[in-house]
């Protein structure tokens, strides 16, 4: 596992293992990302309820230009939509059901279509098979509570 440093911005690529100690890691390397999307990434967020997965969000739309106190989970709408430097679309399948019809209730095609947009989905193992375009990238989160996160990023 890496410790997050995220001081060297000459070769970014946030795929890989990282620790995370306290939330504010969590946050941090949200916001490293951020601070790089230029349009048109889809990220997949994976974790249990309570692993960090929205701290992560707020540290992407902190560098997206938002106020971090801002962005919330969406559980309950489904998609929460922010105008910042780029759109970001956070959305939350937590609560439909498997497949295809999760992708129907979010309208992901028309999210999709906007190039220009950021899109974060949590509990995305919820839409299956659905083809997604790239640059996808998939961030596991393990660990809740007090203990230490361990974060995988990958690109798929």
């Amino acid at each position: 596992m890496t410790t997050l440093n995220l001081d060297s911005d000459a070769d970014f690529n946030p795929t890989g293992d990282w620790t995370s100690h306290k939330l504010a890691d969590t946050f941090l390397l949200g916001k490293w990302i951020g601070e790089h999307l230029r349009g048109g990434e889809i990220i997949l967020l994976d974790g249990a309820l309570g692993a960090g997965k929205t701290i992560f969000v707020k540290g992407l739309g902190g560098a997206l230009g938002l106020d971090f106190n801002d962005v919330t989970s969406p559980s309950f709408t489904l998609v929460n939509r922010y105008d910042a430097r780029l759109m970001l679309y956070h959305l939350d399948l937590y609560r439909l059901t498997d497949g295809v019809s999760a992708a129907y209730a979010v309208d992901l095609d028309e999210l999709l279509s906007d190039e220009r947009a950021v899109i974060v989905i949590e509990w995305a193992e919820r839409l299956r098979n659905y083809p997604l375009p790239a640059p996808v990238y998939r961030v596991r989160i393990e660990g809740d509570g007090e203990e230490v996160r361990h974060i995988s990023i990958s690109r798929e």
